[in-house]
């Protein structure tokens, strides 16, 4: 495969740039992520059975996909550094109304209030980087953004299982809520504004606007395409702490281990796979990480009481894949929408993926079950070969968009 156009490397602003939207990404994900781990403890200190807990988890995706759809009408009206503080204020306060949390419904509540934030954080930061960076540094910039889930798992979900073992599951969310008003107040006094989009506005109404945007057909491809890729990730994600717990035996003193190596192996990885995504074909490079990831996931639900370095290793690569797939069809949907519909086309891309996400996340919590808090976790392999499933169709999906990007290079003389 021969290189494509030399990458431009970035100004020290863009630099700043990268590391804040990481960080934002790292408490967006951590918010989100941090219920796995917590899963087998909130299940058991709430008494929550795996419906419960699939609905705590889906009831974040729901809500945030009702606010993408009704934000994405307003996104490409509004300098995006103020419309991302709103939202990044809404979601610090959702985070700290988890930690006070008591029970299922304060919990459901919780989260119902953080999705309706969070979720729309996303695609404001990735309208934001379409915006501020070429087409030849986005498979990069995708990269460093994406390791926000790779350090995640390093610091975040070591240091809030840690913190939760010693003052209970609420502590990780207040520290979640420590550090993202922290940053915060860097991004109000630090960030410029990112405006240019509203030279380019058309005088239509917002839900107009909206809806130009949502039966745009070129647009629907990458909608599906995005859509589709995240299904996987919610069915597998909720119960993956409670199956190592119940079902491998894994202590929950070392689960933080688990976590903590397969991020550091996938913040070794993400600048890799960021670098290529800049250089050869990225649908290749998704597909490759897809087959990876098939094969991964029916080795991980299929696992059996081993050594943890095992579990460990399985738990790597099995992040790689997944890892590979999402930088670069992440960075081939950022090519998809024109500038003025950036803002509304991110906002649709995260809800429907939410949306998508939520549904996914119920259906994983019929399919497994758990007789009591200490049985193991049941019909997991299922599960991981549902995943598998979705995973080879969302190549389809993934090649459509692929194809689209690329005859609209072609019409744009490569200028996107």
């Amino acid at each position: 495969m021969k290189p494509t156009v030399k990458p431009e490397p970035f100004t020290k602003y863009q630099v700043f740039l990268i590391v804040i939207i990481a960080l934002i990404q790292f408490t967006v994900v951590l918010d989100f992520m941090v219920l796995s781990p917590l899963g087998d403890a909130l299940m058991k200190k709430l008494s929550l059975d795996t419906h419960q807990f699939g609905m705590v988890v889906s009831g974040y995706a729901f809500s945030a996909f009702i606010s993408g759809i009704f934000a994405a009408g307003f996104a490409d009206k509004f300098d995006r550094k103020k419309i991302l503080l709103f939202f990044y204020v809404g979601f610090i306060a959702g985070t700290l109304f988890c930690g006070l949390a008591f029970n299922f419904a304060t919990l459901l509540a919780a989260r119902i209030i953080t999705g309706i934030f969070g979720g729309v954080i996303s695609s404001i930061s990735m309208a934001i980087i379409t915006d501020s960076f070429s087409v030849t540094q986005r498979g990069r910039v995708m990269g460093f953004v994406q390791m926000a889930f790779a350090g995640s798992q390093v610091l975040g979900i070591p240091i809030s299982l840690m913190l939760a073992y010693r003052w209970g599951w609420h502590a990780p969310f207040f520290m979640i809520v420590i550090f993202g008003a922290l940053l915060g107040v860097i991004i109000l006094l630090k960030m410029k504004p990112v405006n240019d989009h509203l030279k380019l506005q058309e005088k239509e109404n917002a839900f107009v606007h909206l809806w130009h945007t949502l039966t745009n057909k070129n647009y629907q491809i990458g909608f599906l395409a995005i859509a589709f890729m995240s299904i996987g990730g919610f069915m597998l994600m909720p119960f993956s702490s409670a199956f190592l717990i119940n079902n491998i035996h894994v202590s929950e003193d070392n689960l933080k281990y688990v976590f903590m190596l397969t991020g550091i192996s996938s913040v070794i990885i993400m600048p890799v796979i960021g670098r290529l995504s800049d250089r050869i074909n990225r649908f290749t490079l998704f597909v490759v990480g897809s087959l990876m990831a098939v094969v991964m996931v029916i080795v991980y639900t299929n696992m059996y009481v081993m050594p943890l370095w095992e579990v460990i290793a399985i738990n790597m690569v099995l992040f790689m894949g997944i890892m590979s797939r999402m930088v670069p069809a992440t960075a081939l949907s950022t090519s998809v929408p024109e500038l003025k519909d950036r803002g509304a086309y991110m906002s649709i891309n995260s809800s429907l993926q939410q949306l998508a996400g939520g549904v996914a996340a119920l259906i994983s919590g019929l399919i497994v079950t758990q007789k009591t808090k200490t049985s193991p976790i049941e019909h997991f392999d299922i599960l991981g070969y549902v995943v598998a499933g979705v995973i080879i169709c969302c190549i389809f999906f993934v090649y459509r968009m692929y194809v689209y990007v690329q005859s609209k290079k072609q019409q744009a003389g490569a200028t996107l």
